[in-house]
This record gives C-alpha cells, sequence and structure tokens, in this order.
C-alpha cells in the first residue's frame, strides 16, 4: 500500500498534530509501559518461549487496551493454539532508534525467541538524518544476534508522507529492505498496510490505529510469525 494524494495530505497534517500529543503524554506512557514489560518479563515461566515485539507507541498500542493491540492479538493466537509462547511487548511511546538501541540491554536478559523490530517511525517524522536509523537498526539486530545467535528477527518495514520531502520519504522507504538483505532478516514491507492514513481504521490523531485497524495489523504480521514457530 502506498499513500494516495488524497491520505497523504491528511495524513501529513495530522502527524504533525501527533507528535505534539507524544511529547506532552511521553513520560506518562513510559512509566506505564515500563512497569507492563517489567510485570510480562518477570511473569515468563522458564518452559516458555518469547516472542518480543520492540517498537514505539504501535507496538505499545497507543489509545487502546495493550490487549486489543497486534501484540495483545498475538498472544491471544498464540494462546488459541496452544503454543508455549509468551509476548513481551517492548513497546515505548515516542521511541527513536537511538532509544531503542540504548535501552535494548534490559531486554535481553532473556532469550526473545522471536524479536520483532518496529522502529524507526519517529525518526522520519523528525527528519532524522537516514544514515543514523539505518545505522541504528543495524547496531540493534547485531546486538540480538550476538547475544542469541539463534533468535529469529523479524523487521516491520514503514511508510512516512512527503512532509519531510518526497526524497526523503522515498529513501525512508527504501531504507528497511536495505537494511532486511544486509542482515538477513525476515521483513514485513509495510506494517500499516491498508490501514495508514486511513481515517476511520485510526485514532483522531491520525497516527494510531483504532482496535478495528490493529485487527488489520495483526493479520499482516501473523503469517510472518507463524512462519517462524
Amino acid at each position: 500500500m502506498r499513500f494516495n494524494l488524497h491520505r497523504s495530505f491528511y495524513f501529513t497534517a495530522i502527524l504533525l498534530l501527533g507528535l505534539s500529543v507524544f511529547s506532552c503524554s511521553e513520560k506518562k506512557v513510559e512509566t506505564t509501559q515500563t512497569e507492563v514489560t517489567t510485570e510480562a518479563a518477570t511473569e515468563t515461566k522458564s518452559d516458555e518461549k518469547i516472542i518480543l515485539f520492540f517498537g514505539n507507541s504501535l507496538t505499545a498500542a497507543y489509545g487502546i487496551d495493550p490487549e486489543d493491540g497486534f501484540a495483545g492479538l498475538t498472544q491471544q493466537r498464540i494462546d488459541s493454539l496452544g503454543l508455549k509462547y509468551r509476548v513481551i511487548n517492548g513497546g515505548l511511546s515516542g521511541e527513536t532508534t537511538a532509544g531503542g538501541l540504548s535501552r535494548l540491554d534490559w531486554f535481553l536478559e532473556d532469550k526473545p525467541d522471536i524479536f520483532i523490530l518496529e522502529l524507526g517511525g519517529n525518526d522520519g517524522l523528525r527528519g532524522i538524518k537516514l544514515t543514523e536509523t539505518k545505522s541504528n537498526l543495524l547496531k540493534i539486530i547485531d546486538k540480538v544476534r550476538s547475544k542469541f545467535p539463534d533468535t529469529k528477527i523479524i523487521l516491520a518495514g514503514m511508510q512516512i508522507p512527503p512532509n519531510m520531502g518526497q526524497d526523503y520519504a522515498t529513501e525512508f522507504t527504501n531504507m528497511y529492505p536495505a537494511v532486511a538483505e544486509e542482515k538477513d532478516v525476515t521483513l514485513i514491507p509495510f506494517l500499516l498496510e491498508d490501514v495508514g492514513g486511513i481515517p476511520e481504521l485510526n485514532l483522531p490523531d491520525g497516527i494510531h490505529p483504532t482496535e478495528e485497524g490493529h485487527k488489520i495489523v495483526f493479520e499482516t504480521i501473523w503469517p510472518y510469525i507463524e512462519q517462524t514457530l
């Protein structure tokens, strides 16, 4: 899915509004999310394998009950299949790739059998140099592999509207397949396929999916997770 012109203008305007919302709510969400992920990690049983979603507010299911977000829906599907996997939600509102790299060690205290990397969107919205963003993504993957060579890594691709210029937006989109190819990891081409830029599937901020939107995102990512189980 690519943003059409109508959706792009809508999405660009609403993204700028959403960034201000992030700044005001980030500390509160960070505290809450840290508590949630700490509890999840503590409760992980030794005989259960771990699926770790490591990302930003999209992973954290900003604005809705985390159980209704795509990470929570993954746990529900896992449970329905009777599989011994525990999903850990490592989403943090406002997170950049640099921030993710700095907090990664805490999440690697236990081995994740599947690691879903969903970062970069906030870098793009803030106009961070893409060489820096790409470098951070590569370093995150390297750090996971260095400690746990057998961990299966899935990279969630993202797209942004051209508010930073069309060249930047195009380079941003192409960055994900380049990282996936360089590090030989599984790529989800676009996490928000059939959701991004569609008003009725997003909260009023225009950035975060509604419960219905998260259901669609889950169906996008599940085949990639399923093939690694």
